[in-house]
């Protein structure tokens, strides 16, 4: 029988306003819940790992093991692999892959992490099989993702509910499900997974710098990115819908009082003996 393969489509693409985002992302600031279980020594699987700054991190921390960075877009692994040889690091591998139907042998990593990319993937249950397939008895599967219902913000603008609702839209036409980290247990046991520990995590945006940088970004987004054209091009927003709710972005950024929340599910589950 035919291994599962990928059949969602990765809802933001990679155009500059979304790798602003990923390159921002680190170890400590969104993998906080999974770095006091690593050692030195330790083999990790970083899937959907974009332009490397997570990866990177992980490497630097276990200096005596290996990190394999993969994703499903070959382009951004060049990024990454320019991100680990910048910061001079020898235990880094890249390669392209589908978390549907991983590449390696049982048993092979001590700990295998994902971020935000179960939100994006066609059956994440698989996806979780297929994570702890090649988990190594005892070792680890962390998964964090967003849970865009959850997110929360001030003022209240009409236009960042229109945002919201567009978002949620366009990506479960795209195969995939935004609200996933509210999911993330009910998957993993669903996948087979019994020692599972679920907390979430948060960013927020608050200062002048926070509020420019976010709302920039989805701003940007908004109007020039891959999530754009699926919005236009599945007939879920007109051009002049999106400018409004890129407008909106904008105005949230510019308001003294403006804060924004982004919660997160995280678990950490260890693969039995």
């Amino acid at each position: 029988m035919p291994r599962a393969q990928e059949t969602a489509v990765y809802t933001h693409g990679h155009h500059e306003s979304v790798l602003r985002s990923h390159t921002w992302r680190t170890a400590a600031n969104s993998a906080a819940y999974l770095l006091g279980s690593l050692k030195p020594h330790m083999r990790i699987l970083d899937i959907g790992c974009g332009p490397g700054t997570i990866t990177a991190d992980l490497a630097e921390l276990v200096p005596k093991g290996h990190v394999t960075g993969v994703d499903h877009a070959p382009g951004v692994l060049e990024q990454a692999r320019a991100t680990a040889a910048a910061r001079g690091l020898d235990n880094t591998d890249f390669a392209v892959a589908d978390v549907h139907a991983l590449d390696f042998p049982d048993d092979t990593f001590c700990v295998v992490h994902a971020h935000q990319v179960l939100q994006h993937v066609g059956d994440p249950v698989q996806a979780l099989r297929e994570m702890r397939r090649v988990t190594r008895p005892g070792g680890y599967i962390a998964v964090r993702d967003a849970d865009y219902a959850a997110m929360t913000w001030y003022p209240a603008l009409p236009g960042l509910d229109a945002w919201l609702d567009l978002y949620e839209r366009v990506a479960r036409a795209n195969g995939g499900e935004p609200d996933a980290g509210r999911r993330l247990r009910a998957w993993a046991l669903a996948a087979g997974l019994r020692d599972v520990t679920a907390t979430s995590g948060t960013w927020t945006f608050a200062t002048s710098e926070e509020r420019a940088w976010w709302s920039g970004l989805w701003a940007d987004r908004t109007l020039a990115s891959a999530y754009a054209e699926r919005a236009t091009g599945g007939g879920h927003a007109t051009a002049e819908q999106l400018r409004a709710v890129s407008e909106a972005w904008r105005e949230w950024g510019s308001r003294e009082d403006g804060w924004f929340a982004v919660l997160h599910g995280e678990i950490l589950c260890r693969k039995e003996a």
